[in-house]
């Protein structure tokens, strides 16, 4: 079967391995075997998200986990960031989330939290992995006492009063109109009732999900129909999550998307200018807008690049004692609330701001230039080391020679799906655009 975990848990299509019922249970059962082992508490957190594919895996993992002898905590429909909120505050051993997060609906994928509500690292991936891919194994005494499947029925009640307690306290959303796009996704209950409880004026996008519509021309991958209703209500700005709750993307007042780095930087100025930001420091990924590092220049922010990857933006930050990190994707990472990326907690944090600048968020969003920037996935049938294919080295390096210090390029395979990434930054959004596209043909023409 090969490696199974890419950058974020694994993934694949639904009802194929390594997305089936048989690695599902094997996978429960592996992490209730490395559970007995040690000394945390015998109980796990399962979560999903609102595909089709969400039930049968749910309970093939379930049965994996019950039958190593440990207990299980089922939350139901549920953002990811609420499952690695309630791994730590039940104080469970482990917490599992069954989403392929902005993925389509034919696809799934499995995440898996360690007691502290933080992604595994590569080591206990590998342990848990080579569970897997063995198998359960016979018992060689008497069987583990199986363990119990329990239903988590107020685990969105929990996570919605968590998310309230993150809001500064003094302030209010009273007056504020707001259109949420939910993608048809996790965040579909618990979004708006956060939202309306703290005071909002609520209009609910893309929150009628029936298992095949999760991110289909909605939520954070599409913000088409957001941008127009934000202008057809004279809306105060739009906010939209992915299939799984843990990316946001604004849009402010006038229907214009704002990237994930512009969000980053409007939350680390706020965080500065308060003596809030440990260090003076922001961790990105190496995917982060030129625009950004120049804002943070001008602002007197440190800033660190991480590999791609919201747990590599974790480590880092961990490693530097920063507290806000994340990605240009809408994965924001704020320590002083939580130990992972979650969408809903962002923009909450980010509607803070707005009330305490009382300005427009399209003149927050001016902290930064965004450089034009053109990226082309490219479908691949293999991953080879980019440096071995001469067609691809020659046009990323005829691209940077031609660039210089206008600009710059990132080439790079996704860890999710069989995709390479092109990415070129440059002074213009024409001469940017052609420059990724003859990348992107030289990778088409070898490996596609």
């Amino acid at each position: 079967m090969g490696k199974l975990f890419g950058t974020d848990g694994i993934r694949g299509e639904a009802n194929r391995p390594p997305m089936d019922g048989p690695t599902g249970f094997s996978l429960g059962h592996s992490l209730g075997t490395i559970l007995r082992r040690g000394d945390r508490p015998l109980r796990v957190v399962l979560g999903k998200d609102t595909r089709i594919s969400g039930d049968m895996l749910e309970s093939a993992v379930a049965a994996g986990i019950a039958s190593a002898g440990v207990d299980v905590l089922t939350a139901g429909v549920l953002p990811t960031p609420g499952v690695a909120f309630l791994t730590r505050d039940l104080k469970a051993g482990a917490g599992v989330m069954i989403s392929a997060s902005h993925n389509p609906f034919q696809d799934n994928g499995i995440k898996v939290f360690s007691a502290e509500g933080t992604k595994l690292s590569d080591e206990e991936e590998a342990a848990l992995e080579e569970g897997i891919l063995q198998g359960p194994s016979p018992h060689t005494g008497a069987p583990p006492l199986p363990g119990r499947i329990l239903p988590l029925a107020d685990a969105p009640s929990r996570y919605g009063a968590f998310l309230q307690e993150t809001f500064p306290k003094g302030l209010s959303l009273k007056g504020l109109r707001l259109v949420l796009d939910t993608a048809n996704g996790a965040t579909f209950e618990t979004a708006p009732a956060v939202f309306q409880d703290l005071g909002a004026e609520v209009e609910v996008l893309h929150h009628r999900p029936d298992g095949k519509n999760i991110n289909a021309a909605c939520g954070s991958e599409d913000t088409r129909v957001l941008e127009a209703r934000v202008r057809e209500t004279a809306a105060g700005l739009g906010l939209a999550f992915d299939g799984d709750g843990d990316r946001l993307v604004a849009v402010d007042e006038a229907g214009r998307r704002l990237t994930g780095d512009q969000v980053l930087m409007i939350l680390a100025r706020d965080l500065k200018e308060r003596g809030a930001l440990a260090g003076d420091l922001l961790v990105t990924t190496v995917m982060s807008n030129l625009g950004l590092t120049e804002a943070c220049a001008r602002l007197g922010i440190r800033h660190h690049a991480s590999r791609v990857g919201d747990r590599f933006v974790l480590e880092e930050m961990r490693r530097l004692g920063a507290v806000l990190g994340g990605e240009d994707s809408g994965h924001m990472i704020l320590l002083d609330h939580h130990t992972t990326g979650d969408g809903i907690l962002s923009g909450l944090q980010l509607l803070a701001c707005l009330i305490r600048s009382g300005s427009p968020l399209s003149e927050l969003a001016g902290v930064m230039t965004v450089f034009p920037q053109a990226l082309v996935n490219v479908e691949v049938s293999r991953k080879p080391d980019l440096v071995s294919l001469p067609a691809v080295s020659r046009a990323i390096g005829d691209v940077e020679s031609e660039l210089g210090e206008r600009g710059r390029v990132l080439v790079r395979y996704s860890g999710t799906q069989n995709v390479c990434r092109v990415m070129v930054e440059g002074p213009t959004p024409g001469e940017t655009q052609q420059a990724c596209e003859r990348i992107a043909r030289a990778v088409e023409t070898e490996i596609g």
